[in-house]
């Protein structure tokens, strides 16, 4: 009598475990990695502050203001270019997660990604995805400039000076930086790709209050 009972017991609990995995569940079986030029046309769609600060499916912590996107198949570190079909618009990001798990979507893409190809007010959008060389020509240049907003020493006045920006500019990233041993948050707008660009920004910025400088890395 007790051994059918355990079995049942153990079955059901199997049951439960597999219907409550997380919504950024693992695929067990990736596909191989696609050629740079492979394209994919679907639907898009976006996640934000329900994941900001928790980890991704690689182990990285989701920023929503980083330029990421989360794929099924596709491995991690992929550079796509993401072109909005509805309004011409695109944007390059870096696969970090899995998803989305909605049945006719292709990719979910980070919230600064979705604001950069106007999709935040419709939450989805048919996009085209193509796959780039592992390492864009465009996503590291070098010796550009960046306008410093703020160097603070608690990260959540970082993220919300960020989120202030993002209202006048696409791109306001957080560096994280260690001096004599003290962990700052600078938060920078840009990247520009000349001095003169990063300066305009700046006397802008400096017109509005803020104690913006100009950096070069």
């Amino acid at each position: 009598m007790g051994g059918p009972r355990w079995l049942l017991l153990v079955g059901l609990l199997l049951f439960l475990v597999g219907c409550g995995g997380g919504y950024r569940r693992v695929p067990r079986v990736l596909y191989p990695p696609p050629k740079p030029g492979w394209t994919q046309v679907g639907i898009a769609s976006w996640y934000g502050w329900d994941f900001h600060g928790r980890k991704t499916a690689n182990g990285e912590v989701y920023n929503m203001y980083d330029y990421t996107a989360a794929h099924r198949t596709l491995p991690f570190g992929t550079y796509v270019r993401v072109l909005n079909l509805d309004n011409g618009r695109s944007v390059v990001v870096r696969i970090n997660d899995r998803g989305p798990f909605v049945k006719g979507r292709i990719i979910d893409l980070s919230y600064a990604a979705a604001r950069a190809i106007d999709m935040i007010g419709p939450g989805t959008a048919r996009v085209q995805l193509t796959v780039l060389p592992a390492r864009p020509r465009a996503l590291v240049p070098v010796g550009v400039y960046y306008v410093q907003v703020g160097s603070f020493v608690e990260p959540h006045r970082a993220y919300a000076l960020q989120r202030t920006l993002l209202a006048s500019f696409s791109s306001v990233k957080v560096r994280r930086a260690v001096v004599d041993g003290v962990v700052y948050y600078r938060v920078r707008v840009g990247p520009f790709f000349s001095r003169t660009a990063a300066e305009g920004r700046r006397r802008w910025l400096r017109r509005r209050g803020y104690p913006a400088v100009v950096v070069r890395e």
